[in-house]
């Protein structure tokens, strides 16, 4: 385990190499550290499903880059503000929800980017900007560079769009909601349904195709090695809370 240092998960996305690591709804650094010492890639901290603030979510990545583990925000919106706190805060990147056509995706990094790939809200006394430690010489073109932007494809809508959602210059992941998804195709839930399981095997070879970066959920491994399989390499397995009561689960189990 050592500290990360933001950009790498990036850099490894785009040499080719495949990461994991869950989304997180826990509000506790302990849970954060231990995935470093677990040998996660990542973490999305997640404040759309989740009930993290955006005062334990700062915590949460300061936790994350100590262990080696980098901090990736969902936001609960295509908005501009929370985009620009989650990446003010100093996370590693900015995960966006429903992404159905170009102008969600557009959007996205219009907030997320500085000029002139975006227009995000300059301020150099953050944590992004190292506080201005000397005068944060460089911070906008070192932030376009090592920050990520994901998007979420969640629906038929999007699925239909993906060949336009992908020119947007900016984007770096493409992440495959298979959860969203099969709500959008009638079957709610049935993340292994063949219905489901044939829309991400066409997105996720659409997308390969352009050289675009896939990333999807998993539910357990089976599911994780079957998307890695197809293509994916920003793999997210899974929710701490639920990784953490499967564990006790099979303990009690096993004891009683």
């Amino acid at each position: 385990m050592t500290k990360t240092i933001r950009g790498e998960l990036k850099k490894r996305l785009q040499a080719g190499e495949t990461v994991v690591g869950p989304f997180c709804i826990v509000p506790s650094t302990t849970m954060i550290d231990s995935l470093g010492y677990a040998g996660m890639d990542f973490c999305i901290l997640d404040t759309e499903h989740g009930s993290l603030s955006m005062e334990t979510v700062t915590d949460l990545v300061i936790a994350a880059q100590g262990s080696g583990v980098a901090p990736i925000i969902r936001v609960g919106g295509n908005e501009e503000w929370p985009i620009l706190r989650a990446l003010d805060v100093g996370a590693d990147g900015v995960q966006v929800p429903q992404i159905n056509e170009i102008d969600d995706a557009r959007r996205v990094v219009h907030a997320a980017k500085y000029a002139p790939l975006g227009e995000r809200g300059v301020s150099v006394f953050t944590r992004a900007g190292n506080y201005y430690k000397d005068d944060a010489v460089g911070h906008p073109a070192r932030q376009n560079e090592e920050t990520m932007t994901v998007v979420h494809i969640e629906g038929r809508k999007g699925l239909d769009n993906l060949d336009e959602i992908m020119t947007v210059e900016g984007i770096d992941v493409l992440f495959l909601g298979p959860y969203d998804i099969s709500q959008s195709l009638g079957v709610p839930g049935d993340v292994r349904s063949k219905i489901v399981e044939d829309a991400l095997k066409e997105a996720t070879a659409k997308a390969r195709a352009q050289d675009r970066v896939v990333g999807s959920y998993a539910k357990d491994v089976e599911m994780g090695k079957w998307l890695i399989d197809l293509g994916v390499q920003y793999l997210s397995i899974n929710v701490d809370a639920t990784i953490y009561m499967q564990a006790c689960e099979q303990i009690a189990r096993a004891l009683k």
